[in-house]
């Protein structure tokens, strides 16, 4: 255990590494930067555009400016934001707070659909109920996430059902503690529910096609004859024999639902860390932008990390192979 678990955190550090380079020498060789608008500016002179680049280590060499940039992520900084005149990981950790809440939700939800639906469409495989899933899903397969996402926003201005933007209404600070609770629940719906339906036909395509590899398989039709119930027999024997692809398929999907629920909260106005990249990038504020970039890819590689833990505890076949190394 110790040995797989420090061979996926040699392998995370190296792929942080390898991004926060990236994303740096793009950042940096990108034309201007934020002070670069101030020389538009007659009552600037140039000599305090200087200083204020000498000011923030941007006329230092690239390699120093990284280095610097790298102990500042060390120490939570994640740089500093010339907009809001203060360290960047402060800002960013406030708004990846309501990111991973809604990713989290979508997850749950996607998942808490997928896994029933895939199963009853292959247990149904070529039938009526397996027919109209699959079209069903390969129609909203090919519907785009901001289309579906307008979609929502218009049912809900037209309704009036739900609230169109933020994670909280107006009054919310006059609200008591479980009123607040429901509050952010009834914000929650759209975002939640064009996630959901974004990701939710590649996972229920992936569910009924492992299953359908499964249910046939000797075991199960020995199980069967057995008597064994129906509910059992699927989720009690059939689904952990098919679920190796499918936990894989998990850490996907946090890492797709993280990378849509970016473009869901610039069309919902949620106050996560879509938005803020947005502004950052317009603004040229290189360290928010490579701050946002770097927490998302933590998120993406900590939903992998998880599933590989599941992976390893699910098969036996993960663990030996590991112990032979």
């Amino acid at each position: 255990m110790t040995r797989f678990l420090l061979s996926r955190m040699t392998h995370a550090v190296l792929l942080l590494f390898g991004v926060s380079l990236l994303t740096f020498l793009f950042t940096a060789l990108a034309p201007g930067d934020y002070f670069e608008e101030m020389r538009l500016d007659p009552r600037i002179g140039p000599e305090t555009v200087s200083a204020l680049r000498t000011r923030f280590g941007l006329d230092r060499p690239l390699a120093v400016r990284y280095a610097s940039w790298l102990k500042s992520v060390v120490r939570g900084d994640l740089g500093y934001s010339f907009s809001y005149n203060s360290p960047a990981g402060p800002l960013l950790w406030a708004r990846a707070r309501s990111t991973l809440l809604l990713t989290f939700t979508a997850t749950l939800l996607t998942w808490g659909l997928a896994l029933p639906l895939g199963i009853w469409s292959a247990e149904r495989l070529g039938k009526i109920p397996d027919t109209l899933i699959s079209w069903a899903m390969a129609a909203l397969l090919v519907i785009p996430d901001l289309v579906i996402a307008l979609g929502l926003l218009l049912l809900a201005v037209r309704s009036g059902w739900f609230p169109t933007g933020g994670m909280a209404s107006v009054n919310a600070d006059a609200l008591t503690a479980g009123q607040r609770i429901g509050d952010l629940g009834r914000h929650l719906i759209l975002p939640v529910a064009v996630l959901v339906f974004v990701a939710l036909p590649v996972v229920v395509r992936h569910v009924r096609a492992a299953m359908i590899g499964v249910l046939d398989a000797p075991f199960l039709r020995v199980a069967r004859g057995h008597g064994i119930r129906r509910h059992r027999l699927l989720y009690r024997y059939a689904l952990p024999a098919a679920a190796n692809p499918l936990i894989s398929l998990f850490g996907l999907s946090i890492g797709a639902l993280i990378s849509g629920s970016l473009i869901v909260e610039i069309t919902m106005s949620w106050p996560g860390i879509g938005p803020f990249m947005v502004e950052a990038i317009l603004a040229r504020d290189i360290y928010v932008v490579l701050g946002g970039v770097l927490l998302s890819t933590c998120f993406l590689i900590a939903g992998n990390f998880c599933a590989d833990l599941i992976l390893y505890w699910a098969d036996p076949r993960i663990r030996a192979g590991s112990e032979e190394k």
